[in-house]
């Protein structure tokens, strides 16, 4: 290998690097992550999402635009887990990982479960990879919720009712093991 050669591998080998470090920070958590399982009918259960704080901004209609498609929480997509057949409000969801985002508006939430489970938040979410959509019930809060919230609470035997909560909005869904 000759002094040119040399030269340019050395170049081509810092670019990558730089190159590489700078998608690195491009995809840094921004917020703290939280998980939530639960056990259905003997069934876990289990979401991983970024939760960003309000930090005085307004969020629904604001810095979470209706009629967008939103990452539903922070950083990279959140994921929902399932080691069996679920039925969200009507979406039959087979036992894998999945990623939630959700569609805000004013009166209601659509939530969309997609194919795709490693994303970095909205940015790479193709509609062609959803397995599914399906309505969210919205309602507001008795208190401002300071850190985006994703909670999954009892409904029934083989029932939960996963809930979305930040500032003054919570949207909920039933989810039930699939028939």
């Amino acid at each position: 290998m000759n002094d040119m050669q040399k030269l340019l591998l050395t170049a081509a080998t810092g670019l990558l690097i730089c190159g590489l470090a700078s998608l690195s920070v491009a995809q840094e958590r921004k917020s703290p992550h939280s998980t939530v399982s639960f056990d259905l009918g003997g069934h876990k259960v289990t979401i991983t999402y970024g939760r960003p704080y309000m930090k005085g901004r307004k969020i629904m209609g604001g810095l979470v635009p209706y009629g967008q498609v939103w990452r539903t929480g922070a950083d990279e997509a959140t994921t929902l887990e399932t080691d069996a057949a679920l039925d969200i409000n009507g979406l039959k969801v087979p036992k894998g990982t999945y990623a939630l985002f959700t569609m805000p508006a004013e009166a209601t939430w659509t939530l969309i479960v997609n194919k795709t489970a490693k994303q970095w938040g909205a940015f790479s979410y193709k509609e062609s990879a959803d397995l599914g959509r399906t309505q969210m019930t919205v309602s507001k809060t008795s208190s401002p919720v300071e850190q985006f919230t994703i909670t999954l609470t009892q409904a029934g035997s083989n029932a939960a009712t996963l809930k979305m909560a930040w500032e003054n909005t919570e949207a909920s869904v039933p989810v039930k093991l699939a028939q």
